[in-house]
Order: C-alpha cells, then structure tokens, then sequence
C-alpha cells in the first residue's frame, strides 16, 4: 500500500489556506476590496487575478493595495497596464511593492518571489480608469498570528 498525498494538501503545505473571489466587475478609478484580513496579520504567499470576461480596449494601470485599519494605505505592487486583457490573462504580484504586477496572456504567469506580510484590514485592486471586465482572484496565505485569516469580499 503506498503512501499519497493529496494534491489540496500539497498545496496548503506549500502555500497555505486558499480563499477565492468570485469573478466580478474592476473597480471604477477606485480601489475596490478583494479580501479581507482579520484576526491577525497575514504572509500572503500568492495572489493570481484571471479575467473572465475581457477587459475593455483603454488605457487602464492597476496596482494591488493594502489597506490597514490602523495606518497607511500600502502598494502591495507598482501598476500594469490591463488594456484589452483577454478571457484567461492571468495577473500576479512579485512580492515586491516596487514591481509592476505581472501580466501575462499566454496561460502561465510568475508568481510571488517573496511573500508579503499584511496587516488586518483589506487588500484592494486599484484602477487608473473606469473599464468594464471581469476578474476572478485567489490568494494563498499563511496565519502569521495566531487567529489570523483572510475572507473573500
């Protein structure tokens, strides 16, 4: 009899609890909540956005935020452009606040180099235009205090 580990359990091992957000709407030139944090702060070891309906031919740079209950709003990432982003464009955070998020149209897409450490409150995906679209997000996470967790909003 041999040994196997499921691959749900392979994947929390790696990269901790997966939440997922449905697919919905981009903000309009604001920044529009994805998830919540609470509890406790969090080691975000991934965030991958996937359109699902593709994004409107204009100009539009968007960036990932954190923005805490207590203190200053974050840049989790630098912007890229989504102009016309294709059904199954994925977009990706480094894990560093200075890099633009990484945007691909060929079905693959690098992912976080080194986690982030946020704080309880919301991460958002900010928006330099009013685009119609549509953006399906999973992140991965690690409770980095005890009772920490992250919701889908």
């Amino acid at each position: 009899m041999s040994n196997y580990v499921k691959d749900t359990d392979l994947l929390l091992i790696g990269l901790g609890r997966t939440v997922q957000r449905a697919a919905a709407n981009l903000p309009q030139t604001a920044t529009g909540s994805l998830f919540a944090v609470s509890g406790g702060r969090v080691l975000v070891t991934s965030i991958v956005g996937q359109v699902t309906t593709v994004i409107q031919a204009q100009a539009n740079a968007v960036k990932l935020r954190a923005t805490p209950t207590t203190g200053s709003v974050n840049d989790m990432s630098g912007t890229v452009d989504i102009n016309g982003a294709a059904v199954g464009s994925l977009l990706a955070a480094t894990g560093l606040a200075g890099d633009a998020l990484v945007l691909s149209t060929g079905g693959a897409v690098s992912m976080l180099r080194n986690p982030i450490l946020v704080a309880v409150g919301n991460i958002g995906l900010n928006t330099a235009a009013s685009s119609t679209g549509q953006i399906k997000w999973t992140l991965t996470y690690i409770a980095y205090d005890l009772g920490a967790a992250v919701a889908a909003v």
